[in-house]
């Protein structure tokens, strides 16, 4: 009965820690693929909202974690990740995008800090 009462209670507090995401993130990558298709200027607005999001990642990381993490570094540029994204999309279509931009920020975790 304890176990079952500590299972409800972890649920339920995973499941007050989930956000919906709203915006331009919102959309699938299959999405995100035929927008920047119909329109490739729209590719940028959805690499700013990648960059907020990704802002907003290391604001809500521990003291500590991600610290100096560089969202634009000279090794992986704009252009790069706008690639990663597509090349990303490409391959996982029926993922949200924000899915994408998580996958990304992973990536650029790799690249160092400053």
């Amino acid at each position: 009965m304890w176990a079952l009462g500590w299972s409800t209670v972890a649920a339920e507090e995973q499941g007050a820690r989930t956000a919906r995401i709203v915006g331009l993130g919102a959309a699938t990558c299959r999405q995100f693929t035929a927008d920047a298709a119909a329109d490739p200027q729209v590719s940028r607005d959805y690499l700013a909202w990648a960059q907020g999001f990704m802002s907003g990642i290391i604001l809500s990381r521990p003291p500590g974690v991600d610290v100096g993490l560089d969202l634009n570094p000279p090794t992986f540029g704009l252009m790069d990740q706008l690639r990663f994204l597509e090349d990303h999309c490409a391959r996982n279509d029926a993922v949200d995008f924000s899915t994408a931009v998580e996958a990304l920020y992973r990536r650029l975790r790799l690249e160092g800090r400053t």
